[in-house]
């Protein structure tokens, strides 16, 4: 399990972010969290092992992912 799966708080901020942001670039994403732009980098995997799922667009944008049924 990842360091990072262990923070509750910054997991649910980041998330907030990309659900209200669709598209949110990792740099933008990373200036409103107040961390570097490698930290949203090394999350993001541990975002995945927590459950939060996200697909990026072709301009490297980040979309929440939705299943479909």
């Amino acid at each position: 399990m990842a360091y990072w799966n262990s923070k509750q708080a910054e997991r649910e901020a980041m998330d907030r972010l990309i659900r209200q942001n669709p598209g949110i670039r990792p740099a933008e994403l990373a200036r409103r969290l107040g961390v570097s732009r490698s930290s949203v980098t090394r999350r993001l995997p541990g975002m995945e092992e927590a459950g939060y799922l996200y697909s990026e667009d072709e301009r490297g944008g980040l979309h929440h992912y939705k299943r479909r049924r």
